[in-house]
């Protein structure tokens, strides 16, 4: 069969076309299926045309040691008061404590408007922008000239998803998940300034009261973060010091082990010292 295949009369036909004119010629020698297992067996099966080849991507990975050194920024779409209205939620979170930063509520998704949101972001927090990585998306406002150029005079580095790999932003989608999860998230939102009210009580609430299971769990403020590295040392970047024998003398039993960071001492936390407000300054108002 393999020599019928490749004669000069079937050598370029496809192994159906092959199979039909040898049974219009009263020929039947196999089905099609063992027509193609037998063209596999001496690797005579493959594709002719020339095909893209794309290298993997590189994960993106991030470390922050403290605070303001890493934010992820997203968007999300809350439904609007008719079918086909949205509104644009743009959200930038600290990955270290978890806390937002800030947020704005936008009619349309526009590049000027990420550009503003930024810019007012880290000057609300005096960031050093040579300390900052911001890690988004591959959306419109995300890839703008105008944030790129923002970013490049802010000294800010920027790291991007892979495409189409919502898991490379892990901290957003989560916080979203938690927004929209909750019991009085609306369906729909009457107005613009009902979203914006909403969102600014939601993250009064995710800052100060929320409890981040992967930081204790604990609220992000650094007010109860404080209080709460008496009680769980472990978690916290100042434990109580051992003794000489290794325990520690509120838990003599207990004995300290270093954190496993690739080095023994543990990381130095700043934390936010202010309380977030509502919303960014200059939001843009409804048309």
């Amino acid at each position: 069969m393999r020599e019928l295949l490749n004669s000069p009369d079937y050598v370029d036909e496809a192994p159906a076309t092959v199979w039909a004119k040898e049974l219009d010629a009263g020929r039947y020698h196999c089905s099609i299926s063992t027509i193609y297992r037998i063209l596999r067996e001496y690797d005579e099966v493959h594709e002719r045309r020339r095909q893209a080849t794309h290298p993997p991507r590189t994960k993106p990975e991030l470390c922050a040691t403290a605070p303001n050194q890493v934010w992820s920024w997203d968007i999300t779409k809350l439904a609007g008061p008719q079918k086909g209205i949205y509104y644009h939620a743009s959200v930038l979170i600290d990955i270290y404590s978890r806390y937002t930063v800030g947020w704005m509520i936008a009619e349309r998704e526009d590049s000027e408007l990420a550009r503003r949101f930024l810019r007012d972001s880290i000057a609300k927090h005096d960031i050093d922008g040579d300390n900052l990585t911001i890690h988004v998306d591959r959306g419109t406002s995300m890839k703008s000239k105008t944030v790129a150029e923002l970013l490049a005079d802010l000294r800010v580095a920027k790291s991007h998803s892979r495409p189409k790999t919502a898991g490379d932003n892990p901290y957003s989608e989560a916080q979203f998940t938690t927004l929209k999860y909750r019991p009085v998230f609306p369906v729909r939102f009457d107005a613009i300034g009902h979203a914006r009210e909403f969102i600014g009580e939601f993250f009064d609430w995710y800052n100060h009261e929320h409890r981040h299971t992967g930081i204790g769990p604990h609220p992000s403020t650094s007010e109860q973060r404080t209080k709460s590295s008496v009680h769980n040392p472990e978690c916290w970047p100042r434990p109580t010091p051992p003794t000489p024998n290794g325990s520690s003398p509120a838990h003599p039993n207990h004995r300290h082990h270093p954190r496993q960071c690739g080095s023994t001492a543990p990381p130095t936390r700043r934390h936010q010292r202010t309380r977030p407000s509502n919303s960014v300054p200059n939001l843009p108002q409804r048309g």
